[in-house]
């Protein structure tokens, strides 16, 4: 029997391929970038075809490094960036535009003239979701009213849409020769054009936003066998039988399938998921609904949802941008030059302001600047901005909820950041708790698959695998720590409406 699971985990700048064993225990990765392109300014593109070389790389390369043949892997899960959108002909399996990244804005033009008719909550009710630049059909729309020829073709039923999930099967299970169009009901709620509720494609949305229902892709559940790899050889004929979007297969992957449970994924963004039930709450407070996970033919369950856009991509830009670190662990080093934060504060809203607030026009500011300032200052402020955004974001989905978090479980690249993890725990006043497996987002896709092929029985022998590996613990005075919250409000008034 095949002892092995694998996941393709593919992120916002890199792709990853791991095998992980039944105790969830990594024993083979590999793992390789993709360039982010900036057209303009608040657009943000990927290469379609650069991503799918970089997963065919990565599956082979991992697969030889731990010795494996197809045959050692019971099957794959996939877990993607969301909202990242391609449209792509289904003759010549060619994209008709770079991938438009969920970080990209240039639809904010579509999100006013929507707004008003109705306001930015207009279509939460059905959708669960604010009007945003952030979810995936103004991207579609974009697309196909200006990409030359693409309207037409999706119309005649040449073109098919997908997030970077729908694609990957596609390519996996044939791409031009057969593949499969399909998606899971995670990756569909984060396109504004499902109802919540029947998780359907709703045909209201797709005529108000113009896009024709035969480019979309049937949905399917988080676990099940959707079909057989046919097109890398290193994993032929195995099961791809898993696909849940990166943050729902991180809140999988920290076994949170109790109502309350909650994690929070610290990557190039930051994002906050509460395992809500089998009914979606509706936030008042700033926050999305969401489908957490469908496992097989077991009812949906749903969550509430805080998204931060940029807190690693911030370490990334100062390393890319402004050339203050070489590589992006060296942050910490930098930030611990200081004590303190000296008075700075770094609001990152490149791509406006996410949950709690839903501004698009909010851009990003350095405040509290003085001739006392450092570079280590500026890099603790960096740090520091995700633990700020990551207590509003807390804070929100306790009055959504009605649920008080007594820990706050975390995992993501940035939860190595010792520094980060101690500030996080102290601003929030809160223990921190780090998971002996932090990769929970490729973990959750395995095993979503794993279920879908028999390799585990059920949620309590996943639950089983779930480790404590460090916990933070506050250490912060009350009276400090509120005054720093406070000062990090008043600066991010500073970053409203920027954009006239």
């Amino acid at each position: 029997m095949s002892a092995y699971l694998g996941a393709i985990d593919q992120g916002t700048t890199s792709t990853r391929f791991i095998v992980f064993d039944r105790s969830g225990r990594i024993v083979s990765v590999a793992q390789k970038e993709h360039e982010q392109i900036y057209p303009k300014p608040g657009w943000v593109e990927h290469d379609p075809e650069e991503i799918w070389r970089r997963t065919q790389e990565v599956i082979g390369e991992a697969m030889k490094k731990g010795g494996f043949q197809a045959k050692d892997l019971a099957g794959i899960g996939i877990t993607n960036q969301r909202e990242t959108t391609i449209v792509w002909n289904r003759k010549t399996g060619a994209a008709v535009y770079n991938a438009i990244v969920w970080q990209d804005t240039r639809v904010e033009d579509y999100v006013a003239e929507f707004s008003r008719d109705g306001g930015q909550d207009r279509f939460r009710a059905k959708t669960g979701l604010p009007l945003a630049a952030y979810f995936s059909g103004f991207k579609i729309r974009w697309i196909l009213n200006n990409v030359k020829g693409a309207r037409q073709a999706a119309e005649s039923g040449d073109l098919l849409f997908g997030n970077i999930d729908s694609f990957m099967v596609w390519k996996l299970t044939g791409g031009t020769n057969g593949g499969i169009h399909l998606t899971d009901v995670t990756n569909a709620s984060r396109t504004q054009l499902i109802d919540l509720h029947t998780l359907n494609w709703d045909e209201d949305q797709l005529k108000l936003f113009g896009i024709p229902k035969g480019v979309l892709p049937r949905i399917a559940s988080s676990s099940e066998v959707y079909g057989k790899v046919t097109t890398i050889p290193a994993v032929q004929g195995v099961p791809v039988a898993g696909i849940l979007g990166d943050q729902q297969a991180a809140l999988v992957g920290q076994t949170c399938f109790s109502i309350g449970e909650a994690k929070n994924t610290y990557g190039t963004g930051c994002f906050l998921l509460m395992n809500t039930g089998s009914a979606p709450v509706l936030s008042k407070y700033g926050l999305i609904t969401t489908v957490a996970f469908k496992l097989g033919d077991k009812p949906a369950q749903y969550a509430l949802e805080g998204s931060i856009a940029i807190t690693g991509a911030l370490v990334q830009w100062m390393r890319d941008n402004l050339g203050m670190i070489e590589k992006s662990a060296d942050i910490e080093t930098l930030a611990r030059t200081v004590n303190d934060n000296g008075g700075v504060y770094f609001v990152p809203a490149f791509s406006g302001l996410y949950a709690p607030y839903w501004k698009t026009s909010a851009r990003g500011v350095i405040a509290g600047l003085t001739r006392y300032a450092n570079k280590g200052h500026l890099a603790r402020a960096v740090l520091e901005a995700t633990a700020y955004q990551t207590r509003e974001v807390v804070e929100a989905m306790e009055l959504d909820s009605k649920v008080h978090l007594d820990e706050l479980r975390v995992d993501g690249g940035m939860v190595a950041d010792d520094l980060l993890m101690q500030f996080q725990a102290d601003i929030l006043n809160r223990n921190v708790i780090r998971p002996l497996t932090v990769q929970t987002t490729a973990l959750g896709s395995a095993y979503a698959a794993g279920l879908a092929v028999g390799f585990y029985k059920d949620l309590e022998e996943l639950r089983s695998n779930w480790g404590v590996d460090h916990t933070w613990k506050p250490q912060m005075d009350d009276a400090l720590r509120e005054r720093l919250y406070k000062d990090w409000k008043k600066a991010v008034t500073r970053s409203f409406d920027w954009i006239s």
